[in-house]
């Protein structure tokens, strides 16, 4: 699914949520707040969580490395291309 601005509805609600811990761990600097921590408490184990967590920060270093060297888009996804 692609994100047009700030239209998460097509989104379940715990998906909004790890796109909201997403979001925190991306900001600088990256803070995770009691409550955002107490509801994905309620949904994922800890150590569901370890994973989420080093999963989100792998594709952030991976995005800041990306940046460094100026890499760009292999264009693989094009809005609209799956539409039929």
């Amino acid at each position: 699914m692609a994100l047009s601005g700030d239209d998460f509805s097509g989104f379940n609600p715990i998906e909004r949520l790890v796109i909201e811990l997403a979001d925190s761990m991306a900001s600088t600097p990256s803070n995770i707040s009691d409550d955002l921590y107490s509801r994905l408490r309620d949904k994922f184990s800890e150590e569901q969580l370890l994973q989420l967590g080093a999963q989100i920060a792998f594709e952030n270093f991976r995005a800041r490395l990306n940046r460094v060297f100026d890499v760009g888009s292999d264009h693989l996804y094009q809005p609209g291309a799956d539409r039929k």
